[in-house]
């Protein structure tokens, strides 16, 4: 779990621009009262966002030697523990609620969420994942904060049947920009939770997942005919700082709230400084992500730093002798590798999707 949150005080902090920057068009901070609730320091509207795998009940092991036993079997157990969930959620009252692993298949807890959160003045947006496996997305945004202008689904219909929420909203209250300007704020916000790296022979398909996200993004803009905007991309990522999704979004021009807000840079040394969850495998990890990025961010196109990422897990895996055989992804690599070497233009994702069908 990742709450952050970000304030319109342009005096208040002074990020350096070139290793972090915050989102909108003002500087941004982190600051929390002992109760652990986000404050501000002026009275400038405060938005915040928080992201939350809350390990759907069909996933939560009870038993580690009986590993069938599942939470959902329970109802008391899993209705008490995500109505603590909702305590906590309501309690933070942040604008912008990303959940993973949301139990989209049982309708009495949909509807709980639904009813509480309606209640304190959110609107809710649910996505299953494909194939009916039981759990998806579940995007809240607070009605004081922003107004939600679209929404769209986006299915990678993969091995994983993932999935992704896109919002575009606008801010209710007005942002000032300066002394003299205030405008309201469009944003593009995203919530999902990419394929868990079972084995390095999924390292291109998390990677075209993300892949997919910017390209939908920027296609959206397109379009509609829309200026360049800030962009927030919340969820479970599956990997960390030192994983090749990480380098390929900084590479796009994201940076981590929380590398902003405890001033960490991308060296190896600040790899392990945070945790946010405990997975399947008894790991903690730091593994969920608040992205920021700012229209006026410059970086690569994506289709090249695409190919550089992709090509990047190929030498890898070469380097270690590691072979993919009978696997559909294999056939990708080595259609991707013979692209770059013959021409950086080709549409490495368009190959990727045909040779995995």
């Amino acid at each position: 779990m990742v709450l952050a949150g970000f304030y319109n005080d342009p005096e208040f902090a002074n990020v350096d621009s070139s290793e972090n920057e915050s989102i909108l068009p003002f500087k941004g901070t982190i600051l929390r009262t002992k109760s652990g609730k986000i404050s501000s320091p002026v009275e400038e509207p405060c938005v915040s966002c928080t992201t939350f795998n809350i390990l759907a009940p069909i996933y939560k092991r009870l038993d580690q030697q009986n590993q069938s036993v599942r939470e959902s079997d329970f109802r008391a157990f899993w209705l008490a523990r995500n109505e603590r969930i909702v305590d906590w959620l309501l309690y933070e009252s942040s604008s912008i609620i990303c959940l993973q692993e949301f139990w989209v298949g049982n309708e009495e807890l949909v509807h709980m969420f639904e009813e509480r959160l309606s209640a304190a003045g959110y609107k809710t947006f649910k996505l299953a994942r494909t194939n009916n496996r039981g759990d998806g997305l579940l995007t809240a945004i607070h009605q004081d904060y922003f107004k939600v202008l679209n929404y769209r689904e986006l299915l990678f219909n993969d091995c994983g049947d993932r999935v992704a929420q896109l919002l575009h909203v606008k801010s209710v209250v007005p942002f000032s920009i300066n002394q003299n300007n205030c405008v309201e704020q469009e944003i593009l916000i995203v919530n999902t939770h990419l394929l868990f790296p079972h084995d390095s022979s999924l390292s291109i398909a998390r990677l075209h997942q993300v892949y997919q996200i910017l390209l939908y993004l920027e296609t959206y803009q397109q379009e509609n005919k829309l200026t360049q905007m800030p962009v927030i991309l919340c969820g479970d990522w599956n990997g960390s700082k030192r994983g090749h999704v990480y380098k390929f979004l900084r590479s796009q021009g994201f940076v981590s709230s929380y590398d902003i807000a405890h001033e960490c840079s991308d060296s190896e040394a600040d790899a392990d400084k945070w945790i946010s969850h405990r997975n399947h495998r008894g790991n903690i990890c730091g593994v969920d992500f608040i992205w920021l990025r700012n229209p006026n961010k410059s970086r690569k196109p994506l289709k090249i730093s695409w190919a550089e990422a992709a090509f990047g897990i190929i030498k890898i895996e070469q380097s270690l002798d590691i072979y993919i055989a009978g696997h559909m992804w294999c056939l990708a690599g080595f259609l991707i590798t013979l692209c770059i070497i013959t021409s950086q233009l080709c549409d490495i994702a368009s190959l990727v999707d045909k040779s995995a069908k």
